[in-house]
């Protein structure tokens, strides 16, 4: 089938979230190194990680300096935090519910998230939505569910599907609209359609030391939690719709 006949069939699968919001799972994920430190590694992991840091370095910078930016890679990281939110809509109210799962075992927090999912969320009649979601969280995610042999929901699960077929949405992608300019952060998006920043806490690259050092997880998951309310808000202002107001959003 031709490029741009795909590109249609992905371009409805668009239009058709956008006009039933309601079967759309907004998500976001937070993650960090496996190990505290370098230190930690064993010599296998270090070796590893080390071959990899080569690649990584623009100014010299030793492996042990740029571990830090190990939980960016699924193969040396690890999910901390998975907020979800999902819109409801009944006469004229209208509520965004947010959930996160999180905590320092991956294999629990992933297990739950794939709970709701297989029950809740099916590729025929609904989508994920992440901003960098193609890049990043979506495989991000399939990676670790596999590393910690977890059952892969449908939804995720890209084997053996055409691209028409894959129900993820990406609000960087969108934003595109086929150009193949750099990357467009959340945080501009929100500013330029005047909502609320995602970043007046924290920002991402403090995830590391909050996460080892302040041991803080609740700090990072209220972070997710407001990614995922902007995200959500973003994709309602590309939909020509109102972006959502604070007694709007409950948490769960």
């Amino acid at each position: 089938m031709a490029d741009s006949v795909v590109e249609v069939l992905v371009a409805e699968d668009q239009e058709e979230a956008g006009n039933d919001m309601e079967n759309i799972l907004f998500l976001d994920i937070e993650t960090v190194p496996e190990a505290p430190s370098f230190e930690h590694l064993d010599d296998r992991w270090k070796k590893l990680w080390t071959h990899k840091a080569k690649r990584l370095t623009k100014n010299d910078e030793t492996p042990e300096e740029l571990y830090p930016r190990a939980g960016i890679y699924a193969e040396f990281g690890k999910i901390i935090c998975i907020s979800v939110g999902f819109l409801t809509e009944s006469n004229d109210n209208r509520e965004f519910r947010v959930k996160s799962f999180y905590g320092n075992d991956e294999a629990e927090l992933l297990t739950g998230f794939c709970d709701l999912l297989i029950q809740n969320y099916y590729s025929k009649t609904h989508f994920l939505c992440a901003h960098n979601g193609k890049e990043f969280d979506f495989p991000y995610l399939c990676r670790r569910i596999l590393v910690n042999q977890i059952d892969m929901p449908d939804i995720l699960d890209l084997a053996g599907k055409k691209p028409w077929d894959v129900k993820h949405l990406d609000t960087m992608q969108l934003w595109k609209f086929g150009d193949f300019k750099s990357y467009t952060s959340l945080d501009l998006l929100a500013t330029l359609f005047n909502i609320s920043s995602p970043k007046d806490d924290i920002d991402g690259s403090m995830i590391y030391d909050i996460y080892y050092q302040d041991q803080n997880l609740e700090r990072i998951k209220n972070y997710c939690q407001v990614d995922v309310v902007t995200l959500a808000s973003v994709f309602l202002r590309m939909n020509n719709k109102g972006s959502l107001t604070d007694k709007e959003i409950i948490k769960v």
